[in-house]
């Protein structure tokens, strides 16, 4: 049972860590990423299908993303699925391909950049904090009900505080990144 909780609780951590990933992927650092489209969704056929499900997307130039529509007749329909999000960066469009020129960041807006990581990255950590709440509260319960020593229970926490101050670790080591991509520009 306290074997299951402490592969659970590592699953849900591992989780937060890539929802982190995913959330930061989003936050443009002046330099082309494909993962900032990762989130557009395109009117296609009546169906919001993802973008990267109905396009292929490179990176021909360090700030430069080139969509190119496996389906020609569908470009107008990504074109505007771009320009409805929330990403900022118009779309120019010859006919085959979409290209985004993502613009270089100033110093002030890296900053705010810089702040939003740090914001994303507490909103992770009190994921974690709560993910190792619930574990312990469960790990009580069962020492209460009687389905574990009062040893194990002290044994399965120290566990589960283990798993959390990696986690935390993991999560500080991935808002650095993103920190460093935004300040290298």
């Amino acid at each position: 049972m306290s074997e299951q909780l402490l592969k659970d609780t590592k699953e849900r951590m591992i989780k937060t860590e890539q929802s982190l990933q995913r959330e930061l992927g989003a936050i443009r650092a002046g330099r082309a990423n494909p993962s900032l489209l990762d989130r557009i969704q395109v009117e296609y056929y009546g169906i919001p299908t993802p973008l990267n499900q109905l396009a292929q997307i490179n990176v021909p130039e360090p700030r430069v993303l080139m969509i190119t529509p496996f389906d020609k007749s569908s470009i107008k329909d990504v074109e505007r699925a771009i320009m409805q999000s929330d990403i900022g960066i118009s779309p120019t469009n010859d006919g085959n391909v979409i290209r985004l020129v993502v613009p270089q960041l100033t110093t002030e807006r890296r900053k705010e950049l810089a702040k939003q990581v740090g914001k994303e990255a507490e909103n992770a950590k009190i994921s974690v904090r709560n993910i190792r709440r619930d574990a312990m509260d469960d790990l009580k319960k069962a020492e209460k009900s009687g389905d574990i020593t009062l040893d194990d229970q002290r044994y399965f926490e120290s566990e589960v505080q283990k798993l959390t101050d990696n986690s935390v670790s993991e999560l500080d080591k991935i808002a650095a990144e993103k920190e460093k991509e935004l300040v290298e520009g």
